[in-house]
């Protein structure tokens, strides 16, 4: 199960492996802000409070986007982390504006 947490909302979705974040936000018709869907924008930047080690590893434009203490707190970009196994993941939408 996904939990999606917006300033508005709390959605539970079922995850599908090989998706991002942002994919099953839009999936599911959750009010998530983006801009690019490659990495540069970080409008979709979030924090991923339970689950993280169901989720592929950041790739190389999160890398260059985010700062290496925010991935190491549990930031990552929405448009670019892929659900790699189904379990329970709970991320919240956390731009920086």
């Amino acid at each position: 199960m996904l939990e999606l947490k917006t300033r508005k909302m709390t959605t539970s979705v079922e995850t599908d492996t090989g998706l991002t974040i942002l994919d099953h936000a839009l999936k599911h018709n959750v009010e998530w802000g983006f801009s690019c869907t490659r990495g540069t924008c970080a409008r979709c930047r979030c924090y991923i409070a339970a689950g993280r080690e169901l989720l592929a590893a950041p790739t190389e434009a999160e890398e260059d986007r985010l700062e290496p203490e925010e991935l190491e707190q549990g930031y990552r970009l929405a448009c670019q982390c892929v659900v790699k196994q189904n379990g329970d993941i709970a991320v919240t939408h956390k731009p920086y504006f």
